[in-house]
């Protein structure tokens, strides 16, 4: 079977290695087009030391790109990680159509921060699927699902590149064997059941330390690493990555008024939110670099009884 992989990043690297090292016949690489400047693609790296032709089209809403398909005579394309849009003409192009990786279970979360927010809306399960792209955002068809929890500690970084990507890998080989032996499920998705959150940026991951600990706890998990939660200091903003939240047993006992620093130590400094504190361990400010909660709050002279807004 004629195979054309199209991604980017290390996730399609990795299925695009995964299919090569059991001898699939993969005929031609598509990635996304690079910035002016930056760096070729990881995918496209390694499409390049296998040898196999790369195409990067800035657009698949045109048919010259639809006949330079075409003639790749594809019978499946496996889309690991595609962010522009692709029609229908060009996915329908291979013999077997298309599939494609997103990580959620659909029709839940569909669109582009698909692992954010579960974790920042508090699910205690998540996962992937692989479905036949069609037209709609992430609408088509479903060919396999796979599911995962998500504990009390989990980061989009662990639910991601411990859980999701590796199974994502397998799923994406598991169905291909399944369109190889003509066995491929086209499961209908409830679209009466679908949700649909946007992207994950900036304005969404804002801290209020007037909020209860448990939302502030998952917004800042579910940042982790991106976008990043984010709170203000002397006006400037500063991301946390890490923090330990810690429940007030009598939320009169409190004290320190909310965003304020209560305590500085060696490796944190601790915060007050609505109904507890957190015990900040990792930030980046501004402009810097990741470095541990101890070591900002010594260099940038924080001091208690600072407000954090």
């Amino acid at each position: 079977m004629r195979i054309v992989v199209h991604g980017q990043q290390a996730f399609g690297k990795s299925v695009l290695e995964a299919l090569l090292k059991r001898g699939e016949n993969v005929v031609a690489v598509y990635v996304a087009p690079e910035k002016p400047g930056q760096k070729a693609d990881p995918l496209k790296e390694a499409a390049l030391a296998a040898n196999l032709p790369v195409h990067q089209p800035s657009t698949y809403k045109d048919p010259k790109v639809w006949e330079e398909f075409k003639a790749l005579k594809p019978d499946l394309q496996v889309m690991a990680f595609v962010t522009l849009f692709v029609p229908e003409e060009f996915l329908n192009i291979p013999t077997h159509g298309s599939i494609q990786y997103h990580p959620s279970l659909l029709p839940a979360y569909r669109g582009a921060s698909a692992i954010n927010w579960p974790i920042i809306k508090g699910e205690k399960e998540t996962g992937l699927s692989i479905f036949w792209p069609d037209n709609g955002l992430d609408t088509g068809d479903v060919l396999v699902q796979k599911k995962t929890p998500i504990s009390n500690t989990d980061t989009l970084g662990t639910v991601y590149f411990d859980r999701l990507f590796p199974m994502g890998v397998d799923a994406m080989l598991e169905a291909v064997d399944l369109v190889k032996a003509g066995k491929a499920p086209r499961i209908k998705q409830d679209h009466a059941k679908a949700t649909y959150e946007g992207k994950c940026g900036a304005d969404n991951a804002k801290i209020d330390w007037g909020k209860p600990w448990e939302q502030i706890d998952r917004l800042i998990r579910g940042c982790n690493p991106a976008p990043g939660a984010w709170t203000l200091i002397d006006g400037k903003k500063l991301q946390v990555f890490d923090a330990q939240p810690i429940p007030a047993r009598d939320p009169k006992g409190i004290g320190g008024k909310l965003g304020e620093v209560v305590a500085v130590d060696a490796d944190s400094f601790t915060v007050v939110c609505a109904d507890g504190r957190f015990k900040v361990t990792r930030v980046k400010h501004a402009e810097g670099q990741k470095v541990g909660a101890g070591e900002f709050a010594s260099t940038a002279s924080l001091a208690i009884g600072t407000r954090l807004s």
